[in-house]
C-alpha cells in the first residue's frame, strides 16, 4: 500500500499549551494492524488495544488540566480529540471557551499539522501528553510481550487544531464512523480533509 507522505509540520512559535480542543492521530509503527480488528463494521480489540483504551483513560489522573473527548482505537491507528484547560480550574472547560479561539492565535494555525518526534517538548502541552500516552501504551505493551521490539507507535503524531463548534461535532463524527468504514478508509487519514472542508468548511 503507498501512503501519501504528509507535507505539513509542526507550526512554529505556535505554544500547544494554549486552552482549547485539539484532534490526533497516532499510528502504529509500518501502520502495521496492531490492536485488533475490525468485524461487521464494529472494531474488536485485543489484548494490546485494551492496553491503549486503559491508558487513554487515566490521562486525567496525571494531568489535570486535560479532559478527555471522543477517542477511537482502530487497528493501525488512534484517532482522539482531548481539550487542554486552565491549572485554575482543572477538569472543567472555561465558560467562555467552547473551541481554540484561533482569531486570537493566528489563523494560519487552522491547518493541520504533522508534530515534530517527543523530544524537548514543553510541560504540559500537547507533546507532552501524547509522549506521555504513547509511552505509558509502550511499556505496558513490552511487559505483555517480554520484548521492546518492534516499536508500537510512528515516532511522529498528527494534530489539528479545532477552530469552531461545527468543526469539533464533524471531526467527532468522524471518528465514530471510523470502524464503519473501515473497508473503504483502511489508510487513516484518506479523505479526512476533504471530509472537514465539505462539512465543515472555512
Amino acid at each position: 500500500m503507498i501512503h501519501r507522505q504528509r507535507k505539513q509540520i509542526r507550526l512554529r512559535g505556535y505554544d500547544y499549551r494554549n486552552v482549547g480542543a485539539y484532534f490526533v492521530t497516532i499510528c502504529t509503527h509500518q501502520r502495521r494492524c496492531t490492536f485488533g480488528t475490525v468485524r461487521n463494521g464494529v472494531m474488536r480489540l485485543n489484548d494490546w488495544g485494551q492496553i491503549v483504551a486503559k491508558i487513554w483513560r487515566t490521562i486525567p489522573e496525571f494531568r489535570p488540566y486535560v479532559i478527555l473527548d471522543v477517542f477511537q482505537c482502530m487497528p493501525n491507528h488512534v484517532h482522539l480529540i482531548l481539550w487542554i484547560i486552565s491549572d485554575d480550574a482543572p477538569n472543567v472547560l472555561p465558560e467562555n471557551v467552547d473551541v481554540v479561539d484561533v482569531g486570537q492565535r493566528r489563523a494560519f494555525a487552522l491547518h493541520q499539522r504533522q508534530t515534530e518526534p517527543e523530544r524537548g517538548v514543553k510541560s504540559k502541552s500537547l507533546g507532552s501528553i501524547i509522549g506521555g500516552f504513547k509511552s505509558a501504551v509502550t511499556r505496558e505493551i513490552n511487559d505483555l510481550r517480554g520484548e521492546k521490539y518492534p516499536p508500537i507507535w510512528q515516532g511522529r503524531f498528527h494534530d489539528r487544531i479545532i477552530r469552531n463548534e461545527r468543526e469539533l461535532e464533524a471531526i467527532r463524527r468522524y471518528i465514530r464512523a471510523n470502524p464503519a468504514n473501515w473497508r473503504e478508509d483502511q489508510d487513516y487519514d484518506a479523505g479526512l480533509d476533504d471530509y472537514l472542508n465539505n462539512i465543515a468548511p472555512t
